[in-house]
């Protein structure tokens, strides 16, 4: 039995908006690609979205992301569903090439190569307040600059007590005249001059708890507070903070910001090299057309290196090898007329 390892040229993990548009561009610039997706990007909780370029009418996040698959796999991209749980080094020895930097262990499977793009995502953390999370994507959001065209002159609440929900209501003036601030009772966080913002831009803040909120058919109708007032607010926005998915990128030695993102350059290398990253895991505004341009930066920046590779280590030879010994290299000639 052969125990010689496979070694793909780069492995994706995440099979969202980012991995996906990297998985594309690999695969039409002939690398042997591998998608490791767990069945969870974010895009697919996203009913409509209305700023991908190129859908003017909008369209599902599900179906972008199923579109998606679908174009990388003309590529002759693999994906495979599985969830990784351990990222490593290497060990030379026992099959493995010295010249191999990864290992990825799956619960399915373990997987070997060259590069590794880490697409992961994050979770946005909803709300505390019991069932508003059924509203997601139709009256409860989590970014203005995504969502906030869709609801211009509703009545809007900003859910949080830190400098982001401020500014994120002073944002949100351009689309509504009527936005507040709930906190929901949580110990205020925003400095003086995020305050002096506030009223001098008469901003309402709501600090009492929040007792319920009625919604119907994913709609939110009004917030009602335990002292008894009720505030008829359609939408809410939260900036109760995001989980960003960097374990693996971390374990792997990527250094990350203090909230979470991991470090990239201008070609989404990390601090590591060989290990590359795209979309919301990193320090760019969270969309998805940005996280999918990611992506595609991502997987140039691989085609490039290993082409370089591939002159340095003269592993193109053994291509052309096969071309001149088995293929055309010289066009067909005939006499041109005189």
């Amino acid at each position: 039995m052969s125990t010689e390892v496979k070694i793909r040229d780069a492995l994706i993990v995440g099979g969202g908006l980012a991995g996906l548009s990297a998985a594309v561009c690999l695969g039409r610039a002939m690398r042997d690609t591998l998608v490791i997706d767990n069945g969870k990007p974010m895009a697919r909780w996203e009913p409509d979205v209305q700023n991908y370029l190129g859908f003017p009418k909008g369209i599902p996040g599900a179906d972008l992301v199923r579109k998606g698959r679908e174009q990388a796999e003309r590529y002759r991209v693999d994906i495979v569903e599985d969830e990784i749980i351990e990222a490593t080094r290497a060990e030379v020895g026992r099959g493995v090439p010295a010249e191999l930097p990864f290992v990825l262990r799956g619960r399915n499977a373990t997987y070997h190569g060259k590069k590794v793009v880490i697409a992961t995502g994050i979770f946005h953390i909803p709300p505390d307040i019991e069932g508003v999370s059924d509203c997601l994507g139709r009256s409860m959001f989590f970014c203005k600059d995504c969502d906030g065209y869709r609801v211009q002159d509703k009545q809007v609440g900003i859910y949080g007590s830190n400098n982001e929900a401020v500014r994120n209501a002073l944002g949100m003036l351009v689309y509504s005249a009527t936005v507040v601030i709930v906190t929901n009772g949580h110990r205020i966080h925003w400095d003086t001059r995020h305050a002096a913002w506030l009223e001098e831009y008469h901003i309402p803040v709501f600090t009492q708890r929040i007792r319920s909120v009625d919604h119907c058919d994913q709609q939110i109708r009004s917030i009602a507070f335990e002292d008894g007032l009720r505030a008829e607010i359609e939408v809410l926005f939260t900036t109760r903070g995001d989980c960003y998915h960097n374990n693996l990128a971390e374990s792997l030695g990527a250094k990350v910001t203090a909230e979470g993102e991991i470090i990239v350059d201008a070609d989404q290398r990390t601090t590591v090299p060989a290990l590359y990253t795209a979309g919301c895991v990193t320090p760019s505004n969270c969309q998805m057309i940005i996280a999918a341009g990611q992506g595609a930066v991502a997987a140039q920046a691989i085609n490039r290196d290993l082409f370089n590779e591939s002159l340095e280590t003269h592993s193109l030879r053994r291509l052309r090898a096969r071309q001149l010994s088995s293929e055309q290299t010289i066009p067909d000639m005939t006499l041109a007329p005189v």
